[in-house]
């Protein structure tokens, strides 16, 4: 999806909170070996401890709303997007972000689409924010605390290990104060058939975990895969990764090796899951530099796309005109990536 006028981004930030947990621990108590921990390449990631998620979507959306220098009162939506549990039954977490950094007059809407939550809820936000009177911003936060007993961040998938974190991104409608960044596009790829590789052969359950005491993304895959076999997955995956990439840039009005594209931010997955699966094809298609930001971090859920978009912000990375191609993808599957421009 291509906007007629760039969607402003006035600000993001992602909150990490200050608990670590180590793979040094992980390999310790035999919940994965080192040759794991070696592919996965996160020394260490971000603990939450007793914070709750939602709670961390609201400090990254105050550190948002700060730096922007904007008011809650302006947000005329928030979109809040997360893979797991929020910590209530039957709630609204994206209500009770809203209320708590002041934005009462904010359209509230939750987006569940497990790891590409992030993405999605920009889209949408940036959608309703162009269709809008150009009078608000747009508020797409992100939440995730993979903690016991329901979750084991080193154990729940295969080459992918979970990072607790909050994020959040503040669309600005066109055409109002020049923004750090612009959103020019969001390309989005989906194969629906492939949502059996988190359900495996399992009936569906009364309530959550009725299955199992803690999730358990391997073995459903184990599942999906002892049925279609790993060579179709491998296959789709790489055809979306490259039909993504290949749509971001078209859709921006960009070409494989234009100078103007800075670099591509990775997922937040493990070395070896990005060595097989992405660098390669990325590589080939965009022909910039590959950031990789997720060794400090893990996968943050929802919240990778945004993450790198707060990332690419703090650290400077884009130059004025210099563009970046921002990749997220997540259960279902779907495979999405946001092309932004530093304003200049």
């Amino acid at each position: 999806m291509r906007f007629d006028h760039p969607v402003g981004i006035a600000a993001a930030a992602a909150w990490l909170p200050p608990g670590r947990s180590s793979a040094e621990d992980a390999v310790a108590r035999r919940a994965i070996r080192a040759a794991q921990a070696r592919e996965l390449a996160h020394p260490s990631l971000p603990d939450a401890g007793e914070v709750g998620a939602p709670d961390m979507a609201v400090n990254a959306a105050v550190e948002a709303l700060r730096m922007a220098g904007a008011d809650a009162a302006d947000v005329g939506s928030v979109f809040h997007a997360w893979m797991y549990y929020q910590g209530h039954d039957l709630w609204s977490p994206a209500h009770y972000i809203a209320g708590r950094i002041g934005a009462s007059a904010a359209l509230p809407v939750g987006i569940q689409q497990v790891c590409n939550g992030g993405s999605t809820a920009v889209e949408l936000a940036a959608v309703r924010l162009a269709a809008a009177d150009g009078k608000d911003y747009a508020l797409v936060t992100t939440a995730d605390r993979f903690g016991g007993p329901g979750f084991d961040r080193w154990t729940a998938d295969y080459g992918v290990a979970y990072g607790d974190a909050g994020t959040a991104l503040l669309l600005h409608a066109p055409g109002e104060t020049p923004d750090p960044l612009l959103l020019h596009a969001v390309a989005t790829v989906a194969v629906p058939e492939l949502e059996a590789m988190h359900r495996g052969d399992d009936p569906f359950g009364a309530a959550a975990r009725t299955h199992r005491d803690t999730v358990d993304m391997r073995a459903t895959k184990r599942a999906y895969l002892r049925r279609h076999g790993r060579d179709g997955f491998a296959a789709t995956n790489e055809r979306c990764v490259r039909e993504v990439a290949t749509e971001a840039l078209r859709e921006a009005g960009l070409r494989p090796g234009d100078p103007r594209v800075r670099c591509a931010v990775l997922p937040r997955f493990g070395a070896r899951t990005l060595a097989d699966s992405w660098r390669p094809i990325l590589a080939e298609v965009v022909g910039a530099e590959l950031i990789d930001p997720g060794r400090g971090t893990g996968h943050l859920g929802a919240g990778d796309a945004v993450a790198g978009v707060a990332d690419l912000l703090r650290r400077g990375t884009l130059a004025p005109g210099e563009y970046a191609l921002v990749f997220s993808a997540g259960a279902g599957f779907t495979w999405s990536c946001l092309v932004v421009q530093a304003a200049g």
